[in-house]
């Protein structure tokens, strides 16, 4: 079993890595593999839907995006960290996750998805939101936790005050940790939900 990370902070050790920090010791604790990525600080520019990934089965920018597809792959569920700005995502993030997940073919149904912001104050809720509707898109279950996926702080560190926040970090790694084992013995005996064959109906003719 193993949980890819993606940390959306451009700070190496700010309050998104606290969150991750403390869910990785949960997963751990269940024998759970994990990997960190940190793509904030990276410079990675955005889609530009020319359709090269339907036939080379990558993305024309040969960046870290090609490098995390083989990860994503390959992993039994994702989580996704970011912090808040301007109540949504950091766009590094967001140029990073359109191309991740759009070039990438391979089935995406039953990885566990789960979405982690931090914050000062407000705005977590929509951010929150952005990060679960890749999931949603195709077919990768949430994993929740207790209270919304968040820690509160500004400054570098702040978030080890957030003991509520904290907790909620735990769970919600308790509960991926269940959800990805329970969904590995149910591929084993049942296999995966059948699929129709994709209808796609565009609103312009």
């Amino acid at each position: 079993m193993k949980i890819l990370m993606i940390n959306g902070s451009p700070r190496a050790n700010g309050n998104t890595a606290l969150a991750f920090s403390e869910m990785e010791k949960i997963f751990h604790k269940n024998g759970i593999e994990t990997e960190i990525v940190r793509v904030g600080s990276k410079d990675i520019r955005g889609c530009t839907s020319c359709r090269y990934c339907f036939e080379h089965h990558k993305c024309v920018f040969d960046d870290i995006v090609n490098e995390l597809a083989v990860k994503f792959e390959e992993c039994d569920g994702m989580v996704i960290g970011s912090p808040v700005y301007h109540a949504g995502i950091n766009g590094t993030l967001v140029s990073l996750l359109n191309r991740l997940f759009y070039s990438t073919h391979f089935d995406k149904t039953m990885k566990v998805g789960a979405a982690v912001v931090a914050l000062r104050r407000g705005g977590g809720a929509s951010a929150f939101d952005q990060i679960n509707k890749f999931f949603t898109v195709y077919g990768m279950p949430i994993a929740s936790g207790q209270y919304w996926n968040s820690v509160h702080g500004r400054e570098v560190g702040e978030a080890e005050e957030d003991y509520e926040g904290l907790q909620a970090m735990r769970t919600l790694a308790e509960n991926m940790s269940f959800l990805v084992k329970s969904i590995a013995l149910g591929k084993e005996k049942f296999g995966l939900p059948e699929k129709e064959e994709r209808i796609m109906t565009n609103f312009v003719r």
